[in-house]
């Protein structure tokens, strides 16, 4: 007796045996049932869902000798030959062949004015529809919109959005979705069950997971697993046959990254390249498995859920979910879709593959940025008060993870390219409750109040140091454009050139933010006060005039919001100005 495949044998013959498309299945018997048939049909979704499967049923219960009824009965000539594919009524067209426009004319549109030899309805099923050229579309176009009231079109497609809106606009257009694990699993045990082979859950849910989403790539496996052992299959025999890593070993790599195993990361990694898996599947499932955690750490409920794990893989998974947290998960999860796509592109995948252990290792020494800021307010209110480390699991761990803690913006060292600002000296009348308290938080950075400096230079020096580190472009643009800067009693007189007027506008617009730079530093109220110069002597004023003109333009040029905005984000300077008639 020949051998069919399993995905052959086990192919639906009625409504009820399609799973996971309730919604598709029960709108088309109602539709039968009631005799509201239209004239086109197009199935879409992913492969192996049903689509083919589900336009032969669709096919048979009209044609049916007791139809057209959503019950075919299976054993008359129409429904038999139907399901063995020799109906002479009953026409599946491949898509990928019949792509010209001649093919079609001769194979669907010159045929359409020929009566059924014997079924109640003549039926095409083109199968992968999209591979139709446009102009083949726009010859079935017509035929589509009016066929002969004997004529039923039924398309298969896995691209719904590569058909023509012209011809979806013509059919009733069914969207089958890829199948839930669950249905998967379940069909997979019925079969296995019916055919007498014994598998265990581990390489069910192995199989039905490597499926994903599609019924017939599930048999497809199952029949080459059953080829290679047809006793016993267990998750390791699922694992040889179809190069998937079982979940123990994505287990002991988890564990040894949660451990900062960095030697038992690089062994792990050996083992899997000597075994011969394909590295970018085990990211894969590794990231899969990063998802899982991540599921029974939120909700967890979802242990005893076959998708996330198989019986006797529960009680690990459980001990490893609690060494992870929400963040390490997250951050896993990216690095290891990373390492995927790097690895199918890269000519040393192994060594790509162990240094994303070594990454994940070192991710999960950061601390998060909570914790950071906590520590930090903490130093302020109470001293040095140490910032802990994160809570982990009792499960064997290696040293004590050392923190990296921010330095302190008073000892952190400036830039050598950098003017060092004055370093500010605690006031002798503050009270240590005052000291102790956070500085309040402004849209613009203001250092903390210190005692003014004893010479008025010495404040000037300060604030215009400030001023630079905190806005260089209004520093460059504005500031320095003053013809001179004094410090009059609680007074910051900034003197500009008659001409300058519009510097001195901007010079309004921040006078507020300068003001509360010089209160800080002077340690007492402080304004800042605009001045305009007295005209210069004649022999001066034609240079004075032409700096002036030309600082005017840079105010301009600087005003611009597309410039500001690029000075912004690229922190670059104006050098130069130059007007264009």
């Amino acid at each position: 007796m020949p051998h069919f495949a399993l995905a052959r044998k086990w192919r639906p013959q009625r409504f009820e045996d399609v799973i996971g498309q309730r919604g598709v299945i029960d709108t088309l018997k109602h539709a039968i049932a009631s005799d509201r048939i239209a004239q086109s049909f197009i199935f879409a979704g992913p492969r192996g869902v049903g689509k083919t499967t589900t336009a032969r049923i669709v096919a048979r219960a009209l044609n049916c000798v007791n139809g057209p009824t959503p019950e075919p009965c299976g054993e008359c000539d129409a429904c038999r030959e139907i399901a063995e594919g020799r109906d002479v009524d009953v026409l599946e067209i491949d898509g990928a062949t019949y792509t010209g426009v001649d093919a079609v004319r001769e194979v669907i549109v010159e045929p359409l004015a020929i009566a059924p030899m014997r079924d109640r309805f003549k039926i095409f099923i083109i199968d992968e529809v999209h591979r139709l050229s446009k102009n083949a579309f726009d010859a079935l176009l017509k035929s589509i919109e009016e066929p002969p009231p004997y004529v039923k079109f039924m398309m298969a497609t896995t691209e719904l959005h590569h058909v023509p809106v012209t011809i979806q606009s013509r059919s009733q257009v069914f969207e089958l979705r890829a199948l839930p694990f669950a249905a998967i699993r379940a069909q997979l045990a019925a079969i296995t069950t019916a055919e007498g082979v014994a598998i265990d859950d581990g390489a069910l849910a192995l199989v039905a997971r490597a499926a994903e989403g599609s019924m017939r790539d599930a048999l497809s496996s199952l029949d080459q697993i059953l080829a290679f052992t047809s006793d016993a299959v267990t998750a390791a025999d699922v694992s040889t046959v179809l190069g998937l890593i079982g979940r123990d070993l994505q287990f002991d790599i988890a564990e040894a990254v949660a451990r900062e195993d960095a030697a038992g990361a690089f062994a792990l990694a050996a083992t899997v390249v000597e075994t011969g898996f394909d590295l970018r599947i085990v990211c894969r499932e590794l990231a899969r498995l990063m998802r899982d955690l991540m599921i029974v750490r939120i909700d967890p409920t979802r242990l005893a859920d076959p998708e996330i794990a198989a019986e006797d893989e529960r009680d690990r998974l459980k001990v490893l979910v609690e060494q992870y947290s929400r963040e390490d998960l997250m951050r896993a999860f990216d690095l290891l879709s990373r390492a995927e796509y790097e690895i199918r592109n890269s000519s040393q995948p192994r060594h790509h593959f162990e240094m994303a252990l070594i990454k994940w290792i070192h991710l999960r020494q950061l601390t998060p940025l909570t914790d950071l800021i906590a520590a930090m307010e903490g130093g302020a209110a109470g001293g040095a008060a140490p910032l802990a480390p994160r809570p982990r699991s009792s499960a064997p761990a290696a040293s004590p993870r050392p923190v990296a803690r921010p330095t302190p913006a008073a000892t952190r060292p400036s830039s050598p390219s950098e003017p060092r600002p004055a370093t500010p000296r605690p006031t002798p009348a503050a009270s240590p409750a005052a000291s102790s308290a956070p500085a309040a938080r402004s849209t613009a950075p203001v250092p903390a109040p210190v005692e003014s400096p004893k010479a008025a230079g010495d404040l000037k020096t300060a604030l215009l140091t400030s001023i630079r580190e905190q806005s260089r472009t209004f520093y460059g643009m504005v500031v320095a454009q003053a013809q001179k800067i004094e410090i009059e009693g609680n007074a910051v007189v900034f003197t500009f050139a008659p001409v300058h007027k519009t510097l001195r506008t901007q010079l309004g617009h921040k006078r507020a933010w300068v003001e509360q730079l010089a209160q800080a530093l002077a340690g007492r109220k402080m304004t800042v006060v605009d001045r305009e110069a007295a005209p210069a002597p004649a022999a001066e004023a034609e240079a004075a005039a032409a700096e002036a003109h030309q600082a005017d333009l840079r105010a301009r040029v600087q005003a611009e919001p597309a410039v500001q905005a690029v000075l912004d984000v690229f922190g670059g300077q104006i050098e130069d100005v130059e007007e264009i008639d």
